[in-house]
């Protein structure tokens, strides 16, 4: 059963993976959250191992995932000085697929910018639960998750 739960900066998610294993994740400021490259076979109960954990990813994420609590928060750390400022993404416009933009999700701003130059960041998109689970699931399995194919065609050589 999922509980309500608030969206707070620094607070730390488990996510369950096909009850085999749990990821975690942390809130961070303006919509981000950074996802660490751990996972366990039991709950975490020291969340500080996360500290020294590198980072997988970060994307927005749909609120509904955090406040019907589908990821359960487990607990509260201090968000990492390198995850103060959020990366770059970039936007390919539909209607256009040759033009991209950067987007800077620390101030909203967007610039025109090349294909070249946005190689390497994440699409700007808010992400679903199922899809972001897939995502951790391909990144343990050695695979690429359906959500990231278009993005390495795209840049494929």
């Amino acid at each position: 059963m999922n509980k309500r739960q608030k969206i707070t900066v620094g607070s730390i998610l488990e996510i369950n993976i096909d009850d085999r294993y749990y990821a975690y994740v942390q809130i961070l400021d303006k919509g981000g959250y950074a996802f660490f490259d751990y996972k366990s076979e039991k709950h975490l109960t020291d969340l500080s191992i996360l500290q020294e954990k590198p980072i997988l990813f970060i994307v927005g994420v749909y609120e509904d995932v955090v406040k019907k609590g589908h990821w359960l928060k487990v607990g509260k750390l201090d968000i990492r000085q390198e995850l103060e400022i959020q990366p770059m993404q970039f936007i390919q416009d539909a209607q256009h697929p040759d033009r991209f933009e950067f987007y800077n999700p620390n101030t909203g701003d967007i610039t025109p910018t090349t294909k070249d130059k946005v190689k390497g960041l994440e699409r700007a998109a808010v992400w679903d639960a199922n899809h972001v689970e897939d995502r951790i699931r391909s990144h343990y399995e050695g695979t690429t998750s359906i959500w990231m194919k278009e993005d390495l065609e795209l840049f494929k050589e």
